[in-house]
């Protein structure tokens, strides 16, 4: 026992390090209990859990060097989980890996110096980290592995898209259509532009018949082909829900809020000004040419067929379905997603929203998802509470929902099951 050997400075510094990560590890649980979020919170507390377990590892063996782990750990982390245009909520994760690495270092040197011999070898508190660790990522599998074979009707899922409707399974296929169409670069000199966009029609398309249509944008450093050419697994996702009957056939349109090289130092002037792209010049262009629920391709045709349409998109897009449609075009659309993004605060929301024309309109489904280790999630978080303080038309679990993905960080796999579950909610 460490009470019975003599207390060296190697022990000392070890102490320190265990004190600063406990104190550290306890302030970002008390922020992530404020949150007001559950699986952020489990997922900061098993992160602590084995950087404790490190610490105290790293201590009860005299071997500093082993703090390097949590250095690693959370350096990691913090990399993944900040963003440098938002604000370092998970700053504790980096004061750790600082904090650590240079405990690991000073601790090595005083026990090379003093000659501190190495204490027995800490197997219990090691033994518990491997267990955490386990048992989590073996929940993981297990929860995925059962998603992924699910069988019957399409439901929600938090963890992974059901192999049925995730694959090529036979079922007859949609086709993509390019759409090319001109604009104006409305954030900047209003010059005419040309643009393109992709359009998903169903299996058996039928000029004749009129379909419910999804808009659907990307996200920074991306472009119209993401969601159905880069990633055609959304694709067949598509033509496997509505082969099975689990939605009902529809128009898919990919465009691109990038308009050539404009704003390429300060991009969210793009995510406010396709609000006039999409409703002057876009809409009129698909619904022109393929058959949609507006009887005209004017405001008031779009405005009575608003029931019928819906705007999702992921990370800067989902910024963009904000600011361009949830808050600039409510009178087009009632059906919305937000998936990896938000960047819109109360005074955004409430000019946008309350505006006496869109005011008394219903919205009719309004759906955010993000990884638990996605950097966008605190300001998901933090902006979805402020929404559904000042909006009572949003009703949580009536007709809008947070769902927040195990595992998963800003990439597709997140955004490919946020698709899943919003086609099942729109329309």
């Amino acid at each position: 026992m460490l009470n019975e050997r003599r207390i060296s400075r190697c022990d000392r510094t070890g102490a320190v390090a265990l004190g600063a990560v406990s104190i550290i590890a306890a302030v970002d649980l008390i922020r992530m209990i404020c949150l007001g979020s559950l699986i952020p919170f489990v997922t900061v507390l098993l992160v602590e859990a084995l950087f404790l377990l490190t610490a105290g590892a790293a201590w009860k063996g005299r071997m500093p060097w082993f703090l390097l782990l949590i250095t690693v750990g959370g350096a990691v982390l913090y990399g993944n989980l900040t963003y440098a245009e938002l604000a370092p909520f998970y700053l504790g994760f980096l004061l750790q890996a600082v904090a650590a690495g240079a405990l690991a270092v000073l601790g090595t040197v005083f026990q090379i110096r003093d000659r501190t011999p190495v204490g027995p070898f800490p197997w219990r508190p090691i033994l518990a980290g491997l267990v955490i660790a386990g048992v989590s990522v073996g929940t993981w599998r297990v929860a995925v592995a059962r998603a992924r074979s699910a069988e019957g009707l399409a439901r929600r899922e938090i963890w992974a898209v059901p192999e049925r409707y995730d694959g090529d399974t036979g079922a007859p296929a949609g086709s993509v259509e390019e759409l090319i169409y001109s604009t104006k670069a409305y954030a900047t000199d209003g010059r005419e532009v040309e643009k393109r966009a992709l359009v998903y029609l169903p299996a058996g398309y039928d000029p004749a018949q009129p379909y419910n249509i999804l808009y659907l944008m990307h996200g920074t450093g991306d472009d119209e082909n993401y969601w159905l050419e880069t990633h055609p697994s959304n694709r067949l996702m598509l033509d496997n829900l509505i082969a099975a009957g689990q939605i009902d056939p529809l128009i898919v349109v990919t465009p691109t809020f990038y308009v050539e090289d404009d704003c390429a130092d300060d991009l969210d002037q793009l995510t406010w000004s396709f609000r006039e792209e999409l409703r002057n010049d876009l809409m009129p262009a698909v619904e022109s040419r393929w058959s949609t629920y507006a009887e005209s391709c004017d405001p008031a045709g779009f405005a009575a067929s608003r029931d019928h349409r819906a705007f999702a998109g992921l990370s800067r897009g989902a910024v963009t379905t904000y600011h361009s449609v949830f808050c600039g075009s409510m009178d087009y659309f009632s059906w919305f997603g937000t998936f990896s993004g938000s960047r819109t605060g109360e005074e955004e929301f409430r000019e946008g929203l309350q505006a006496a024309e869109v005011a008394s309109l219903p919205i009719h489904y309004l759906y955010v998802s993000g990884g638990n280790f996605d950097f966008a999630l605190v300001g998901q978080l933090q902006d979805y509470d402020t929404l559904l303080r000042m909006e009572p038309r949003l009703v949580y679990g009536v007709n809008t929902l947070f769902d927040i993905f195990p595992m998963r960080y800003h990439s597709i796999g997140s955004w490919h099951l946020a698709l899943y579950n919003f086609l099942q909610k729109i329309f």
